[in-house]
């Protein structure tokens, strides 16, 4: 791993205001919270209690911003259970913040519209911009910018909701493209939520139907007999990889309940791949985040066959999570870069990326 260098850091005898932005209208609210621990925690550790000061923003389930002692509850997980009508729909404290983080994920958090609202603030913000975040969340537009870019992948089939109007016509396109068994997906949605694994027809359409309840588009996919491998992607400009870590499960495949159960999963890390594997993923990692536009942070993820040494992007994720048990920030640890250190590289890459569109916005 080359070193990553730190673009423009502010200078320390300025105290930088970061608003930290976490919970949110998805169905991963509850792990939004976690990583904004970690990377509370983070940001009061060390060096960085000097450099920063955390103003924290909650986001409702219902789409309110909360901002002070309420926003610090909720970091907490001891914000009482009230309706939350009073509360306003847009950040009112932007004068408050020098960057913003957000650690949403899933819809409304990681797709662009977050990332949306503070490029129109004009305002440094953490993690990837408009295009990347959008086109790295909907895995239909992931899968075709991977494959303009030329990258390997599973062979799979788009569909839409409307295209259960005609169920067989969908499942006869499916089962000559693919065979059982295969995956179904929700396009826009992560934490492998509404994902279904399908060994028959009546089972394919069920999951079809599953997915169709959470979102419009829809993705399936073959399944491969594989090892899970997963690299972190960091910088701006020119983004360094990870080491690389495996993912091992006790279930039949990798659902919500086994990522954030727990005892069901463990990390190897770095994984036992032969180095020239090790490698390949690194530079697919980088491939993949620069295919979708992304910059900032991303954590891409791998199928990878042993018996002829194959490998498969699977997808990426523009906002991984930040919790005790999340890949991102353990490879980067096992990397020599600490959480700590992490958190303030993320901020540092965010403010010279602003510096630059703003120098470009001015000719």
């Amino acid at each position: 791993m080359t070193a990553l260098p730190l673009p423009s850091p502010v200078p320390q005898s300025i105290v930088t205001r970061v608003g930290l932005v976490f919970g949110g209208r998805s169905g991963e609210h509850d792990v939004s919270i976690r990583s904004a621990r970690t990377i509370a925690d983070a940001l009061s550790t060390g060096t960085n209690r000097q450099r920063y000061r955390l103003v924290p923003h909650y986001i409702t389930r219902g789409g309110r911003w909360l901002v002070g002692d309420g926003a610090t509850a909720a970091l907490s997980d001891t914000l009482p259970d009230e309706p939350d009508d009073h509360l306003p729909r847009l950040p009112t404290t932007a004068h408050q913040v020098d960057v913003w983080f957000p650690v949403l994920h899933g819809p409304n958090g990681e797709d662009g519209t977050i990332q949306g609202l503070f490029t129109l603030l004009d305002q440094p913000f953490v993690g990837t911009g408009v295009l990347g975040a959008a086109v790295g969340m909907d895995k239909q537009a992931m899968k075709a910018a991977f494959a303009t870019a030329g990258l390997p992948q599973v062979t799979h089939v788009c569909a839409t909701a409307s295209a259960l109007a005609r169920p067989d016509e969908l499942a006869d396109n499916v089962e000559q493209r693919l065979g059982y068994p295969c995956f179904v997906k929700p396009a826009n949605l992560g934490s492998s939520l509404g994902i279904s694994k399908a060994g028959d027809r009546e089972a394919l359409l069920a999951g079809l139907r599953a997915a169709a309840r959470l979102d419009d588009r829809l993705v399936i996919e073959a399944a491969v007999p594989a090892r899970e491998l997963e690299c972190a992607v960091l910088g701006y400009g020119h983004p360094d990889a990870s080491v690389v870590g495996e993912i091992l499960y006790d279930s039949e495949w990798y659902d919500y309940a086994t990522k954030y159960s727990p005892g069901r999963s463990s990390l190897v890390i770095p994984a036992s791949v032969p180095r020239v594997i090790h490698d390949q993923v690194q530079c697919l990692a980088v491939q993949a985040t620069q295919a979708v536009g992304a910059d900032g942070l991303s954590r891409v993820d791998f199928f990878y066959q042993e018996d002829g040494q194959v490998l498969y992007v699977n997808e990426i994720n523009t906002m991984p999570g930040f919790t005790s048990q999340s890949m991102y920030p353990l490879l980067w640890q096992a990397s020599g870069v600490p959480v700590e250190e992490l958190v303030h590289r993320l901020i540092g890459f965010a403010q010279a990326r602003h510096q630059r569109r703003t120098l470009i916005s001015a000719h």
